[in-house]
């Protein structure tokens, strides 16, 4: 059974206009999630419902209950949950990621939303954060009951991990080097008999850092975004933790979904090319791609879509979900 916390622990404040439970299911590996759901209040009927998950080490008490609470405010029943090895989730160890594994996650969640006597499981969405907006579109591949996708200030994991920022380590000695340093720390990880977690935002931050460092640790290191459970806000992913990126890209079928997908990127981030190039794929000789929109939101940087309810364009997903969960 997990250990799950009743208390609001949220990095953002609860809203009036919203009912707020605890709530558990298990993934087709048997691991067992936690999520927080959030409801309409005077809600009635059956309900559209979204699953939201994200970024990549963040957990449900940051951005993706946000956008869960945010949605749950105008109408939709949404669940924002920790991916599996994170969080107050189930799986060990600790601090590991999938691409498989992840991608089941979201689609766990579908399982849990349908099989709710208060949603209608042909009007489910799903939201993806971050590395999770490139799980999410990996999922609406797999997974047909996914009527619709948001992908916000999306990362492929696969594609950083295996070809470095801006594809700048894509070769084939440069991923040698990577697969040989893995596997030497896998040996030593065996020898100490826990595994050596790689850190998770640096701090504190050199006065040199790079600029999308710095908007990590605005988000992670300070009380904006900072939680105690939050792997990139503490110790961060185990080092082996994403060795399977490596050889396994998540998006080779993207352009192969039919339901409704909505991109959204800010226009400055340096993370903005996944999502164009992404969107680019996904609608490229494919029949459904009518309904595939990239939206570039002018100025703003990567963890802008995090958390600043300014900026994250609410209205214009809810208008989305609306259009094409009916």
């Amino acid at each position: 059974m997990l250990n799950m916390t009743n208390d609001w622990d949220k990095t953002f404040p609860q809203s009036d206009k919203v009912n707020h439970t605890k709530a558990t299911f298990h993934n087709r590996y048997g691991i067992e999630l936690a999520a927080d759901v959030y409801i309409p209040k005077h809600a009635q009927g059956k309900l559209p419902a979204i699953a939201v998950c994200g970024p990549f080490g963040a957990v449900k008490e940051q951005a993706a209950g946000l956008y869960a609470q945010t949605m749950a405010e105008r109408g939709f029943l949404t669940v924002a949950f920790d991916p599996s090895f994170t969080g107050e989730s189930g799986g060990a160890p600790r601090y590991m990621a999938s691409p498989d594994i992840n991608t089941e996650d979201f689609m766990a969640a579908v399982d849990y939303l349908s099989l709710r006597a208060d949603v209608d499981p042909e009007k489910i969405g799903i939201i993806g954060i971050c590395g999770w907006g490139g799980m999410a579109l990996n999922a609406a591949a797999l997974d047909v009951r996914v009527r619709a996708t948001v992908a916000s200030t999306m990362y492929d994991m696969a594609r950083v991990n295996a070809k470095g920022y801006f594809d700048s380590e894509d070769s084939a000695e440069a991923r040698h080097a990577k697969r040989a340093a893995l596997c030497a720390q896998r040996l030593e990880d065996c020898r100490s008999g826990e595994y050596k977690l790689g850190g998770g935002v640096v701090d504190p931050l050199p006065e040199d850092a790079p600029f999308f460092v710095k908007d990590y640790y605005a988000y992670y290191k300070t009380p904006r975004g900072y939680h105690p459970r939050s792997l990139n806000s503490n110790g961060g992913w185990n080092v082996t933790g994403c060795m399977s990126f490596l050889n396994q890209p998540i998006l080779c079928y993207a352009n192969e979904i039919r339901s409704a997908v909505l991109v959204i990127h800010g226009e400055k981030a340096h993370s903005c090319y996944f999502s164009r190039d992404a969107y680019a794929a996904m609608v490229e000789d494919n029949p459904f791609a009518d309904n595939k929109e990239l939206m570039i939101i002018p100025g703003a940087v990567h963890t802008d879509l995090y958390d600043r309810v300014d900026i994250i364009p609410f209205d214009k997903m809810a208008e989305f979900f609306r259009e094409n969960l009916k």
